[in-house]
């Protein structure tokens, strides 16, 4: 069969035959008397054999080795082949999510374009404070990938660049809350730490939804972050969890504060001391008792007051001298005004 017949029924190009036949890959039997390549039977198999070969992927010279060569190991090819390939997947997805995120935010010039790609860039760097910069330099109207901010806020060790991060998705008026509150169902507490940190500092309806859901996490920092969001903004349901952490010592100070500013929506602030109280006189550990009796510092009211007062008569000197100062520095205060 002559070269031209060859091609037309192979679909390899007369210029790749002649090519396989330079490289010894494919080399017709014979010749016909006016010199042109004539190919048996054997070389068309061969020839077969090398097209399905490539398919795989494999160079000229890889294909060659693997038909001539009787000690060639398939297996540690394939395995090799295999391995390149989900590389070569990868960072074609890697690259399709980049468009996809660039497209996402509707560029209208290319300038707008090589913004976004610069910024995606920076989000990748190893130097801190590349992405932190990055973050900070974005124009205030301008439109952000926020699929990438999420990704960055949820993996985000530095505190500097995580604070960046947690900034621009505030300022982009609830966009990505959704996708932060898929990392309050990761099995890693980091990432869920992450995501209620960038969820607490977006003040929507739907980020206060996800973070009464956090109150129910297991982590006490989960919880902390978004008690203290929660109460922030007027939410009662924080208020279990911030008497924990005056109980438990975690920011106890700052549960305090939000406990006091609770006290002026809470329907029955009351509680808050009764609760407080209960506890008080329900255990014996000092540093417990002397956390809730600065506490109730933070609490307006009569009901504090009166705690405080009966506090002062307290068997611990530590605990009945802070009361008194309290109060007296309450009472100064008070004659001030």
């Amino acid at each position: 069969m002559l070269i031209g017949e060859v091609s037309r029924q192979s679909g390899v190009s007369t210029r790749m035959l002649r090519h396989y036949d330079a490289l010894g890959l494919v080399e017709p039997t014979g010749r016909t008397s006016g010199g042109y390549r004539e190919y048996s039977a054997d070389d068309i198999r061969r020839l077969f054999h090398v097209e399905s070969l490539r398919t795989l992927g494999l160079s000229l010279d890889e294909t060659r080795r693997a038909l001539d060569e009787p000690d060639f190991a398939p297996a540690d090819l394939v395995g090799d082949l295999i391995k390149h390939t989900r590389q070569r997947i990868a960072a074609e997805q890697e690259l399709l999510t980049k468009l996809e995120r660039v497209d996402a935010t509707a560029p209208s010039e290319w300038e707008d374009v090589l913004r976004m790609v610069t910024l995606l860039r920076a989000l990748e760097s190893e130097f801190a404070a590349r992405r932190q910069q990055a973050i900070l330099n974005q124009e205030g109207n301008a439109s952000l990938p926020i699929d990438a901010l999420v990704e960055a806020a949820l993996t985000e060790d530095d505190l500097n660049v995580a604070g960046a991060l947690q900034w621009s998705l505030a300022r982009a008026a609830g966009q990505g809350v959704t996708n932060l509150a898929v990392g309050l169902r990761s099995q890693e507490v980091d990432v869920r730490r992450r995501a209620v940190a960038a969820i607490a500092a977006v003040h929507t309806s739907e980020a206060t939804t996800h973070l009464r859901q956090a109150l129910e996490d297991s982590d006490t920092t989960v919880r902390s972050r978004a008690a203290l969001a929660l109460g922030a903004r007027g939410s009662v349901d924080a208020i279990p969890a911030l008497l924990e952490m005056v109980l438990t010592g975690q920011l106890d100070v700052e549960a305090a504060e939000v406990l006091g500013i609770l006290t002026d929506v809470s329907p029955s602030p009351e509680t808050i001391v009764d609760q407080m109280q209960t506890t008080l006189d329900s255990i014996a550990d000092a540093p417990t008792r002397l956390r809730i009796t600065q506490a109730l510092a933070e609490i307006p009211g009569p009901s504090a007051l009166g705690a405080l007062a009966r506090l002062t008569q307290d068997n611990d000197r530590t605990i009945a001298a802070t009361a008194a100062a309290i109060l007296s520095t309450h009472e100064r205060r008070h004659r001030q005004r």
